[in-house]
């Protein structure tokens, strides 16, 4: 185990402040409690987000939700509506809520290093009027999560900047073992990698609907 006794920490909210500065008053002040225009083409426009949660006892996660643009329902000023698709049924994300409400959205659109943060409340939710609505080829899904909003705002681009990752130039997909050879070391040990490799293959994309 990593010797970790050398480690100076922050412990405080004053420290923390006092190492990294205060924020400009318009970039501490420029959360919203509802979604405006711009909110508005913005999640039109956007195939995909990461849903981050905890548990109620502090677990955390992290999820990507990604569909055709405009995945996101806006039935109102302060209220949004994100579908649910299948997957591995895992649903960290969606027992957190269960225990704790609060949820935190960052909506990216590929090739804007902008992104729009949502942070609410939310609720789960199996059948309501507007889930024709939520149909992909022609699936509806079995669950939604309802998205109360409590504070909206756009987050600069620096980090994207940083990391160069919408330079199409700096993509090495290769350079980590395929998504086969990960699942045969860590997930499904007792399968083949030539079975694995044919899971994920091409028809992996043609079952994501069902």
């Amino acid at each position: 185990m990593t010797d970790t006794d050398d480690l100076v920490e922050v412990t405080s909210h004053d420290e923390l402040r006092e190492l990294l500065g205060a924020p400009l008053q318009r970039v501490a002040e420029k959360a919203r409690t509802s979604l405006h225009d711009y909110d508005r083409q913005w999640l039109a426009a956007s195939p995909f987000c990461l849903m981050s949660t905890a548990g109620g006892d502090g677990t955390c996660d992290v999820s990507p939700k990604g569909d055709p643009a405009g995945f996101t329902l806006v039935l109102d000023d302060t209220t949004i509506v994100i579908p649910d698709r299948l997957g591995n049924r895992r649903a960290d994300g969606f027992h957190n809520v269960i225990d704790n409400p609060h949820v935190g959205l960052v909506y990216l659109i590929p090739g804007r290093g902008d992104t729009l943060r949502i942070n609410g409340r939310a609720r789960l939710v199996r059948d309501a009027p507007f889930f024709p609505r939520l149909a992909v080829k022609g699936r509806v899904p079995v669950l939604a999560m309802v998205v109360e909003v409590e504070e909206i705002f756009y987050h600069c681009s620096k980090a994207f900047l940083r990391s160069d990752l919408w330079r199409p130039e700096s993509w090495q997909p290769e350079v980590v073992p395929s998504r086969a050879c990960i699942a045969k070391a860590l997930e499904s040990p007792d399968q083949s990698l030539e079975e694995l490799e044919r899971y994920y293959g091409p028809a992996y994309a043609e079952r994501l609907y069902g």
